[in-house]
């Protein structure tokens, strides 16, 4: 068993984060799992375990070489003292799980969903969990999301906005930073030496040369043109109804979509149970599964942890793969 390991937020109390981390460890051998310490308040994560999994123990530990060592007997707990409310307690092991990757006691970190109105009321005030994170790490420019699954990786260019605002939302210097930060992630964490990058349209048929919209032709177009020019591997813009059929994602390692549902659609169609959302433009690695909190069914023992499975055992590939090309 590898001597390194990751680390894995509880998220929201009262979603299923501390549900399907239980159920991970549990598959732990059977999916090959690589070694995680779940972060979170220890009573908490206690009383859920107790509650829907009669056999197994927690066991808390106080650093992340601690959790490996106890990993085959007991799901391994850090509990980050502090906070009182269970916003605050959320907060905290996200703040917890960032600075164990920040000094290197941890390869990497993955994030249980959380509830953003719940967190909002409570004063958060960042869009999500996204903006945090660059907030906590201090990363340069703005955090992206990527999702991804097998045989498909997604960049929305606009994320949780009205769909009425993403027109003025675009900019040929957002664009040129997403791009930029999905090729230099795709070289480094996914060991894609020469990115293939293809750029959806925003509009119908991506503009039909102007005539359903410009967006195409005075933004999308020119960035694409120009940094093609440079030797970057990326085309477009396409019309975004004809890039995600099988023959067509054998074309490229990622796209750049324009909105939310332009990428959220095709990668949820193609595997809804596995898909996950990679944060790229981080000095950390992390990872989520790509759902939310499912508080509908939290504690009825019936949540799916393959997202979870999937978001774990990619964090520990791209740990791996940055720790042979530094």
């Amino acid at each position: 068993m590898s001597q390194e390991a990751l680390v894995l937020t509880m998220g929201d109390p009262a979603g299923i984060g501390i549900e399907i981390a239980t159920k991970a460890w549990i598959a732990r051998k059977s999916e090959q799992i690589s070694p995680f310490v779940l972060v979170g308040d220890a009573s908490l994560i206690e009383f859920q375990v107790g509650k829907l999994f009669s056999d197994v123990a927690i066991e808390i530990v106080t650093s992340v070489k601690q959790g490996i060592e106890c990993f085959e007997g007991s799901l391994p707990v850090m509990d980050p003292h502090q906070g009182q409310t269970d916003s605050e307690k959320t907060l905290a092991a996200i703040e917890l799980a960032t600075n164990l990757c920040q000094i290197g006691a941890a390869t990497a970190m993955v994030t249980n969903p959380i509830q953003k109105k719940r967190l909002y009321d409570a004063g958060f005030s960042h869009p999500g969990h996204t903006e945090y994170l660059a907030d906590l790490t201090g990363a340069p420019g703005k955090a992206i999301m990527m999702f991804a699954c097998p045989g498909l990786k997604v960049v929305p260019a606009t994320i949780h906005i009205p769909l009425e605002k993403v027109p003025e939302s675009i900019s040929e210097e957002q664009l040129e930073y997403i791009i930029r930060t999905t090729i230099k992630d795709l070289k480094s964490r996914f060991g894609k030496e020469d990115p293939r990058i293809v750029v959806a349209g925003l509009n119908p048929h991506a503009g039909e040369e102007g005539s359903i919209g410009r967006q195409e032709l005075e933004i999308i177009g020119p960035l694409v043109e120009r940094l093609s020019s440079e030797g970057l591997h990326v085309t477009g813009p396409y019309p975004s109804d004809s890039l995600f059929h099988a023959a067509a994602r054998q074309k490229y390692d990622a796209a750049i979509c324009m909105y939310h549902d332009q990428a959220l659609i095709p990668i949820k169609t193609i595997d809804f149970d596995r898909g996950v959302n990679v944060t790229l433009g981080l000095p950390i690695i992390r990872t989520s599964p790509d759902h939310g909190t499912a508080e509908d069914i939290a504690g009825k023992g019936i949540a799916n942890p393959a997202s979870l499975i999937a978001a774990i055992n990619m964090a520990n590939e791209m740990a791996i793969r940055l720790k042979e090309t530094s």
